[in-house]
């Protein structure tokens, strides 16, 4: 038989559809026999310890070591996480495991072919089986994905991250301005990251625009301490900016400047949190610009959608404060209230929305509306996750 006839593509139209029923079909007899055993024997199972869940509910495709069991013996193509790689285990908090757990892949824009066992596990028994799993990881240099608070506009946070971020704000009073950086974030192991940050610049004078590249900036943080159960974190960095913007333009451009300062996060009850950082801006040539000390600080509180397994938004308020290091100069403060947005499902892509106001020493220092988009590209491209 001609395959390419009418006929033959209506054949293979059909061992299509057949494959992909295998797939389901073997899904159902490796993966989905957990589930199948567990709701026909919840009550006799013995599921006191994360243990005893893995090996009940999980290890027929996650494997006895963590590391998925084999294409063979699972029956299906669909790439398997390998919870002993701690690059991968430690990313994310528990409540982005616990929603996958409980409501399948699916929550969270992975694989359909991982189960929901939200009808067939306890809040409980789901809690103690991340537990069981987080140790796979055994490398503790490794910070837990719940010190991974959300990203405040100014507050830097103190988590290695791989994150692609567009910062921008515009001025709603008095001079007009509009700013715009490219981040790019990049994690080096446990405890360390590269930043490089380039902005662009609109500026304006009478009644014409300038605008050009800004001051570009490479810096390195590094996790200095941790701690999983106290929910602490504590990092320092170091960063240079150099003078590539265009002083005529009022881009920038005037001395390099080096930065130093320290990260450190808390964990609060009820999925709050605060931010604290603090440093000095160091200018190659003070006589150019002066030294200057800051400190911001990010206070906020996350709320998840679909009983605590949706989709989260994290309001938040910074408070910052900054004051030149010379004779007469005085303290300026600012309050940031904002709002970070889920955008994607597994919410590896985020927007935020606020607006930086001066509450004192306001002449010169207008209204800023800021905004930002994020995404956290270890988590999946930008087309996946939706």
């Amino acid at each position: 038989m001609d395959l390419n006839s009418e006929q033959g593509c209506r054949i293979r139209g059909r061992l299509a559809s057949l494959s992909a029923w295998a797939v389901l079909v073997a899904f159902a007899v490796f993966c989905g026999l957990d589930v199948g055993i567990l709701r026909a024997q919840g009550g006799k199972l013995k599921l006191d310890t994360g243990m005893d869940v893995y090996r009940t509910a999980c290890v027929s495709c996650h494997g006895v070591d963590g590391k998925g069991a084999p294409r063979t013996a699972v029956g299906f193509d669909a790439r398997l996480p390998d919870f002993t790689d701690c690059s991968f285990a430690t990313k994310e908090p528990d409540g982005d495991w616990s929603a996958t757990i409980h409501n399948g892949g699916i929550a969270r824009g992975f694989s359909t072919i991982m189960p929901a066992f939200r009808d067939v596990l306890t809040d409980e028994q789901i809690d103690t089986v991340i537990a069981y799993m987080r140790r796979f990881c055994t490398d503790k240099s490794w910070p837990a994905g719940d010190l991974n608070f959300p990203r405040a506009f100014i507050t830097e946070k103190a988590f290695p991250e791989n994150e692609v971020v567009i910062s921008s704000s515009f001025n709603t009073s008095r001079t007009s301005g509009i700013g715009s950086t490219l981040i790019l974030e990049r994690r080096v192991g446990s405890s360390g990251q590269i930043e490089a940050a380039l902005p662009y610049l609109y500026t304006k004078e009478a009644d014409s625009w300038n605008h050009g590249f800004g001051d570009a900036s490479l810096g390195y943080k590094h996790k200095l301490f941790h701690n999983n159960e106290s929910g602490s974190i504590l990092s320092v960095a170091g960063e240079i900016s150099a003078p590539t913007g265009d002083p005529s333009k009022g881009t920038g451009g005037e001395t390099p400047v080096f930065e130093t300062f320290a990260a450190f996060g808390q964990a609060l009850p009820a999925d709050a949190f605060v931010q604290f950082r603090t440093g000095f801006e160091l200018p190659f040539h003070t006589d150019i610009a002066p030294k200057a000390w800051y400190a911001h600080t990010a206070i906020g509180q996350s709320f998840s959608a679909g009983g605590g397994f949706g989709r989260t938004w994290t309001p938040m308020v910074e408070l910052i404060a900054d004051r030149d290091l010379e004779t007469g100069a005085k303290m300026n403060w600012d309050v940031v209230p904002q709002l970070q947005i889920p955008l994607s499902k597994r919410m590896h892509i985020l927007g935020s929305v606020g607006l930086r106001m001066p509450m004192n020493n306001t002449a010169g220092r207008p209204v800023q509306f800021m905004y930002y988009l994020l995404w956290d590209f270890a988590d999946g491209s930008l087309k996946e996750g939706w």
